[in-house]
């Protein structure tokens, strides 16, 4: 299965539409996704672009651990959904996205893809840049991370 991965720089066009690196859509386009789901992250200044099968499964993994009949559980996924968008693409591969999101995570003209494995983000490429370590940090952290997942098996 072909996964998102790289950066990927590119533009904003006068009207807000943005074309998905080619590469991208070949990926979305081999795994049936007819539309992209696009959704802030709540922890980064990005927004997070969905394939509808994975957007799907991970919608279902939340709802799970709610309860329908809990006023507060409903308010959560009231609120996580509305911050969800589902986009199609035009024939040019391009995405209308709203002033106002593209504000939201600072996103001038210039643009970043970031792929990660099963969805993509875009980022200000400033402000991703702000978030990198360097080499030897997420080495590290990546190295941490895997012995404690094998410590706990």
């Amino acid at each position: 299965m072909n996964t998102f991965a790289g950066n990927i720089e590119a533009k904003i066009d006068d009207k807000g539409r943005i074309f998905i690196p080619a590469t991208y859509r070949k990926i979305l386009q081999e795994m049936g996704s007819k539309h992209i789901i696009m959704r802030r992250d709540d922890d980064n200044d990005c927004l997070i672009f969905y394939p509808e099968h994975i957007w799907q499964a991970k919608v279902n993994a939340l709802k799970s651990v709610l309860d329908e009949w809990d006023a507060n559980d409903e308010l959560l996924l009231m609120q996580y959904m509305a911050d969800a968008e589902v986009l199609d693409t035009d024939t040019q591969g391009r995405v209308l996205l709203q002033k106002k999101t593209l504000e939201a995570i600072e996103a001038k003209q210039e643009i970043l893809f970031v792929g990660m494995l099963d969805r993509f983000a875009l980022w200000a490429p400033d402000k991703f840049a702000a978030t990198k370590t360097t080499r030897k940090a997420l080495a590290d952290k990546i190295r941490e991370k895997m012995k404690a997942a094998q410590q706990d098996k």
